[in-house]
């Protein structure tokens, strides 16, 4: 059964699309083919189902060679937690580093750490025995080892909130930049080119083009070259109407405030790294098609960007903090897991995260696996955050467990949360006993959840001043929600050119939102209160095998 609230079939586009599918049977429509086929024919301009089968991490967890440095025997670790091994780690850490990549391991054992534990070189691995064997202890937060870190934006929040980890994956030149901003209390911006953009070097501007587009034509080619790392801009104009394409265009978007948005406005222009695979006189081919459309009034050009941590990891060991109470809301002194920021390429294997205030995020980094992961102890902030500019991420087989305290009050828990138009990031096969599918705003825009249980629990965060809730192609795919609560996962009537498919049957209650665009949301609601009938079971793994 295909329910449509905001019509979208009636579309010229739309019936032609319908039209040319071949007949199924009657038991199979709606379920399985009248959905995935139409997306199927289409799948990098489909108007509601983001092409996200190129999401995560292309090494596969694959560490790049070199040498194999055991923390303890080669620089001193302590397996017992009696001394504090975080120096013996980022001694260790650095020295791979230095000799051009390689693994650190740390065997079985419980590791004190008193500082953070910085992974800034590329193709370096820090390899515990197991997230059940291997255990770093964190003693200290970030406030009390880097220092208060306000927001930008004013007021006494602590940006410990939503950024910093105490396992921090960053390149050496963004980290000590960032650091010195936070010490002169300069708040940075934690984007792809920081405060300072107009640092960043054009390469050349790009020709107008369309998104799902794999190849683009280019006016210069002479600073390019296949395999590199190159950052697509693209700027608002007056009128907005970057930002009116990131929602799906129309009158709605059109007629929406995005004047006086301030936080929102701070995040174009819109930045995305891509590695270009191919050029060909001045076609430039890239490893992934267009998020968006390319047009001439959003000044496009590919730029050099912060040079990018890739081929990093974090697998096979426990990162949890002392335990103390959660604390209130946006005040978090910043026991938090995993960050990794400027990354590219990178990968958190086989690590839970116990007693944080958040736990593992993505600040400006794309192309990056988080799987076979795990939110444990008293509860946290953020559990799971992808943010400033995060693009093309991958968490699978996640898990956010209950937590084994009581909440204190004026304390917030939100869950899996895409921010600040970050776009085609995925979650899939994941366990949520708690928390929700957050956005806090700054049109995050074609997300996907599939294939995941939850408990709908939590609250959503955002201020009005980032904008929207939600841009275009945000798509729910077979979710079963264990306590019947709609908020933020039941989206047909919030989401422009969503699609939620596959659901359980559910209710508002608790946090209720009006949608910001007005009109026709373009919104499908597909096999509702039957979760986990459609087929493919799970969208992503579906869109990988697909065939470009």
């Amino acid at each position: 059964m295909d329910i449509s609230r905001r019509t979208l079939l009636g579309s010229a586009t739309a019936v032609a699309a319908a039209a040319a599918l071949p007949a199924l049977p009657a038991s199979a429509a709606g379920q399985y083919h009248a959905l995935w086929d139409e997306f199927s024919a289409r799948p990098f301009t489909h108007p509601q189902i983001p092409y996200i089968g190129r999401a995560g991490c292309r090494r596969r967890f694959r560490a790049a060679g070199g040498p194999v440095i055991d923390a303890v025997r080669d620089h001193g670790a302590v397996p017992d937690g009696s001394k504090d091994s975080a120096p013996a780690l980022n001694r260790a850490l650095e020295a791979a580093g230095r000799r051009g990549g390689g693994t650190v391991t740390l065997p079985p054992g419980t590791y004190r750490i008193d500082d953070i534990v910085r992974i800034g070189h590329n193709h370096v691995v820090l390899r515990g025995a197991g997230s059940g064997r291997t255990k770093l202890l964190a003693t200290k937060h970030l406030t009390e080892l880097i220092g208060p870190y306000g927001s930008r934006y004013g007021g006494d929040k602590s940006a410990w909130s939503w950024t910093g980890g105490l396992i921090w994956l960053c390149p050496t030149a963004r980290w000590n930049s960032l650091i010195a901003a936070i010490k002169k209390r300069d708040w940075p911006f934690e984007g792809w080119t920081g405060n300072r953009r107009d640092e960043w070097r054009t390469l050349t501007s790009v020709r107008p083009a369309r998104r799902g587009d794999w190849t683009v034509t280019v006016t210069d080619t002479s600073r390019l070259r296949p395999g590199a790392l190159v950052l697509l801009q693209l700027a608002d104009d007056k009128g907005h109407t970057l930002l009116q394409h990131m929602a799906g265009g129309g009158p709605g978007p059109a007629s929406y405030t995005w004047d006086g948005r301030e936080k929102l406005n701070s995040f174009v222009p819109y930045e995305w790294p891509v590695r270009i695979v191919r050029i060909k006189g001045r076609e430039v081919t890239f490893e992934r098609p267009l998020p968006l459309d390319v047009r001439p009034e959003w000044d496009p050009k590919l730029t050099t960007h912060v040079p990018a941590l890739t081929g990093a990891g974090v697998e096979g060991l426990t990162i949890e903090a002392v335990e103390t109470p959660q604390s209130l809301h946006l005040q978090d002194k910043g026991y938090n897991g995993v960050l990794l920021q400027c990354a590219y390429d990178c990968w958190v294997r086989d690590v839970v995260a116990r007693h944080v205030d958040n736990g593992f995020g993505l600040t400006a980094s794309s192309s990056c696996t988080i799987s076979d992961t795990r939110v444990a102890g008293r509860g946290s902030h953020h559990p799971y955050y992808c943010r400033e500019g995060a693009h093309d991420n991958l968490f699978e087989d996640f898990v956010i467990e209950r937590r084994s305290v009581p909440a204190p009050p004026g304390t917030i828990l939100h869950g899996i949360n895409v921010e600040n138009l970050s776009s085609y990031n995925v979650w899939s096969r994941g366990r949520m006993e708690m928390g929700t599918f957050d956005s806090h705003r700054g049109l995050p825009f074609a997300n996907v959840r599939t294939d995941i249980t939850i408990d709908n629990t939590g609250e959503h965060g955002g201020d009005l001043r980032a904008g929207p809730l939600f841009g275009a192609r945000f798509t729910h795919w077979n979710v079963r929600v264990t306590n019947g609560r709609a908020g933020m996962v039941k989206i047909d009537e919030l989401a422009p050119y969503s699609v939620t498919a596959g659901i359980s049957e559910v209710r508002e209650f608790g946090q209720i939102d009006e949608p910001d665009f007005t009109g026709d949301l373009h919104s499908r609601l597909v096999a509702y209160g039957r979760p986990g009938s459609l087929r493919p079971r799970n969208l992503y793994e579906a869109q990988r095998r697909l065939r470009p």
